[in-house]
C-alpha cells in the first residue's frame, strides 16, 4: 500500500517530503530543547503545561511549513527567469576560485530519498492501527464490563461536579477492568472508578481522587490526549517527541493533582490516596487516570516538600542550551546539504567575487602539457558554455547547481536534443535522477513509440522498457503509452495477456488493466469454462467485481439452475445464495431464475412463505407473495 502511495508521488513532492522529515531531526530537538529550558524557569505545574502544549504544536507545524516552504522553492527554482551573465564560471574557473569547491556540500541524488518517505509512510500506518486499535478494545471494555456507581457515590460526584462549575453531562460507573480510576470519552466522558477504589478509600480519599477525574474533565484533557496520540503517529521517529508528551502527561497530573487538593483541602489525604492506587496501578495510555506520572515526585509537590529544585534547574538549562546549540548546529549542515546554492554563495562571498570586467589581470596562464589532453580540453570549453552549445542557454545559478549535481552532461542534453526532446531543465534533470539513458529513450524510438519526457520518466520509474512494449505486441496488444504504464504499474506480463487470449478473450489494453486490477486470473477463467460459463471480456470483470465464484456458480447449478452470465450477476447483486434457493424449492416453489431474482428483490423469504401459508393462503404464485409483501398485509409488530 506504501509502495503504490510513493507512485503517486510527483519526484518534487517526494524530495520536498523527504527533507521536510530530514529537517524535523534537528528543528524537532530545538524545540524540545526551549520548551526544557522555558519549564525549567518555573515553577508552576500549569505554565510547563502550557509551554509543553504549545511545542508540540509547533513541531507538527514545523515539518509541514518546511515541506510548503520546499516544495515553493523548488517551484520558483523552475519558473525564474534570473539569466547567468554570459560570461559564467565554469567548473574549472570553479575550483580555481574556491578551493573548498569540492567541499561543498552536494544535495544527495534523489534516488536515496523514496525509502525514507516509505519507511515514515509504513511507520505512521503501524502506529495508526496501534492506537485504533487500542481506542477499540477500550471501548469494547467499556460496553461489557461497566455499570452505574452506588447512589452514594452518585451524591459525592454530582456535589464535586457542581462545586467545580462542570455543567457537561457525565457518566459515573464502577468497572472491573481498571484498578485504578480513569475518564474516558471525549464529548460524553465517563468517569470510571473500580471496585477496588471504592472499596479501598476512605470517602474523603474518594473524594479527592474523584476531584482530580473531574479536573481532568474540566480542563479538556481528554482531547489534548488524542492530539497528543496523533502527534506521536506522525512524528514517531522523533524521541523528542515522545519525550515532550510524556513531561506533558505528568505535568497534566501535577495541575489536577493542585486542583483536587484545592477543591478538598487536604494534602495528606491526597497523598495516601495516590500511594494506595499506585499499588493497584493500571490504565490504557488512551484514558487519563488518576495515578499516572512519576508518584514519589507528586506526593512531594502535593505536600509541598522543598526539593533540589534549583540545581536540577541549572542542569536542565544546561542541557537545554547545548542540546539546542547542537540543533542547530546540525541544521546549518543539513541547509547546506539541501541548498549547496548557499554555500556557493559564502564562498564567493569569501572569495570576493567579481564580474569579469571587474577582476585584477590574471596571471599567465601556463601552456598545457601535451601529456595531459584531458585537462587541455577542459580548460578550453567550460560546464556552462557546453551547455549553451547543446542548446541550454540563460541558465539560473539554481538551475546550473542542479544541473551540475546531478552530473547532467553537455554530451547527455544534445543526445536528447538529437533525439527531438524538449529542452526542459527541470525534465532534464528528473529524466538524469531516473536514469533515462540516449540508449533507453532510442530503444522506444526503435520500437514505434514517441514518448514525451514525461511519460519516459513514468516508463522508467515503473521499469518498463522497449522489450515489455515487444512481449506484448506479441502476446496480442498494442497499447499507447498512457495504457502501457498503468499495464506495467498493475504489474501485467506478456504471459498473463497470452493466457487470456488463450483462453479464448480478445481484449484491449483497458479490459487487461482491469481485469488485473480484480486479480482475474487464467485459473478463474478455467473453472468457469469448466462450468460452461462462457463470459465476455466485460462480463468477466463485472462477475469478478460481484465476487461470483466457481463454486458459488456450482452450488446454484447443483439445484438445477443454468443462469446465464448475466443473470449470475445480477444473483449475486441481490445476494443470492443456494441456501435461499433451496428454501424456495423446499417450500413447494419451482422458479425460473429471473422469478429468483425478482422474489429476493422483494424480499420474499422462506419465513415470510411459511407465514402466508400459516395463515391458510393456498395456491399461492410468486405473483401473490409479492403483492402480499408489498401491501404488507401479513407484517408482525416486529416488522412494523
Amino acid at each position: 500500500m506504501t509502495t503504490d502511495l510513493i507512485k503517486l508521488l510527483s519526484p518534487a513532492t517526494m524530495q520536498s517530503l523527504a527533507w521536510a522529515l530530514l529537517h524535523f531531526l534537528w528543528q524537532g530537538t530545538a524545540l524540545a530543547a526551549i520548551a526544557a529550558a522555558l519549564m525549567a524557569l518555573t515553577g508552576r505545574a500549569r505554565v510547563r503545561y502550557v509551554v509543553g502544549v504549545v511545542a508540540l504544536v509547533a513541531m507538527l507545524i514545523t515539518p509541514l511549513a518546511t515541506f510548503v516552504l520546499s516544495a515553493e522553492r523548488s517551484s520558483s527554482a523552475r519558473e525564474s527567469s534570473t539569466i547567468v551573465p554570459s560570461v559564467a564560471i565554469s567548473t574549472v574557473g570553479q575550483r580555481q576560485l574556491f578551493p573548498g569547491y569540492a567541499a561543498i556540500p552536494q544535495r544527495p541524488a534523489f534516488n536515496s530519498l523514496p525509502w525514507l518517505v516509505e519507511a515514515w509512510l509504513i511507520g505512521v500506518v503501524f502506529f495508526s492501527l496501534r492506537s485504533a486499535g487500542g481506542f477499540l478494545l477500550l471501548e469494547r471494555e467499556r460496553r461489557k464490563q461497566s455499570i452505574v456507581v452506588a447512589n452514594r457515590v452518585l451524591e459525592i460526584c454530582f456535589e464535586l461536579q457542581e462545586q467545580l462549575g462542570i455543567t457537561r453531562a457525565i457518566q459515573y460507573c464502577q468497572c472491573a477492568w481498571l484498578q485504578t480510576p480513569a475518564v474516558i470519552g471525549w464529548f460524553r466522558p465517563i468517569v470510571f472508578l473500580p471496585a477496588s477504589a471504592l472499596t479501598g478509600l476512605s470517602p474523603a480519599q474518594l473524594r479527592m481522587i474523584v476531584a482530580h477525574e473531574l479536573a481532568h474533565i474540566r480542563r479538556l484533557d481528554p482531547f489534548v490526549n488524542v492530539f497528543q496520540v496523533f502527534a506521536e503517529t506522525v512524528l514517531f521517529y522523533h524521541p523528542a517527541v515522545w519525550w515532550l508528551n510524556k513531561r506533558i502527561r505528568a505535568e497534566r497530573e501535577h495541575c489536577c493533582d493542585e486542583i483536587a487538593v484545592e477543591a478538598c483541602g487536604n494534602a495528606v489525604e491526597y497523598a495516601r490516596a495516590l500511594t494506595l492506587m499506585e499499588e493497584w496501578r493500571s490504565s490504557p495510555v488512551f484514558a487519563t487516570a488518576a495515578n499516572g506520572g512519576p508518584l514519589r515526585e507528586r506526593i512531594v509537590r502535593v505536600l509541598g516538600l522543598k526539593t533540589l529544585g534549583s540545581g536540577i534547574r541549572a542542569i536542565g538549562i544546561t542541557g537545554s542550551v547545548l542540546c539546542l546549540t547542537a540543533a542547530l548546529l546540525a541544521g546549518n549542515a543539513l541547509l547546506g546539504i539541501a541548498h549547496p546554492k548557499a554555500a556557493f554563495a559564502a564562498l564567493a562571498a569569501q572569495a570576493s567575487l567579481k564580474p569579469p570586467a571587474q577582476q585584477p589581470a590574471a596571471s599567465p596562464t601556463p601552456k598545457p602539457s601535451a601529456a595531459h589532453p584531458q585537462r587541455e580540453e577542459e580548460s578550453a570549453s567550460s560546464y556552462v558554455e557546453g551547455l549553451k552549445s547543446a542548446g541550454l542557454d540563460n541558465l539560473t545559478v539554481d538551475q546550473l547547481i542542479a544541473l551540475k549535481t546531478q552530473d547532467v552532461t553537455p554530451e547527455f542534453v544534445r543526445s536528447l536534443r538529437d533525439q527531438g526532446f524538449k529542452l526542459e531543465v527541470d525534465k532534464i534533470i528528473a529524466m538524469k535522477v531516473q536514469e533515462v539513458t540516449s540508449q533507453y529513450t532510442h530503444d522506444w524510438l526503435s520500437a514505434g513509440l514517441h514518448p514525451d519526457e514525461d511519460q519516459l520518466i513514468a516508463l522508467k520509474v515503473q521499469g518498463a522498457d522497449a522489450e515489455y512494449y515487444r512481449g506484448l505486441k506479441e502476446a496480442g496488444l498494442d497499447p499507447d503509452i498512457n495504457s502501457l504504464i498503468a499495464m506495467k504499474v498493475q504489474d501485467v506480463t506478456p504471459e498473463y495477456v497470452r493466457k487470456l487470449r488463450a483462453a479464448g478473450f480478445s481484449v484491449n489494453a483497458e479490459q487487461v488493466i482491469a481485469m488485473k486490477v480484480q486479480d482475474v486470473t487464467p485459473e478463474y477463467v478455467k473453472a468457469l469454462h469448466d462450468l460452461g460459463i462462457q463470459p465476455n471480456a466485460n462480463d468477466l470483470i463485472a462477475m469478478k467485481v460481484q465476487d461470483v465464484t466457481p463454486d458459488w456458480v456450482r452450488g446454484i447449478q447443483a439445484l438445477g439452475l443454468k443462469p446465464l452470465t448475466s443473470e449470475l450477476i445480477a444473483m449475486k447483486v441481490q445476494d443470492v445464495t443456494p441456501d435461499y434457493i433451496r428454501a424456495l424449492q423446499s417450500a413447494g416453489f419451482k422458479l425460473e431464475v429471473n422469478e429468483i431474482i425478482a422474489a429476493k428483490v422483494q424480499d420474499v423469504t422462506p419465513e415470510f412463505i411459511a407465514r402466508a401459508k400459516q395463515h391458510g393462503f393456498k395456491d399461492l404464485t410468486l405473483q401473490k407473495l409479492i403483492q402480499l409483501r408489498q401491501l404488507g398485509i401479513l407484517d408482525s409488530k416486529a416488522d412494523l
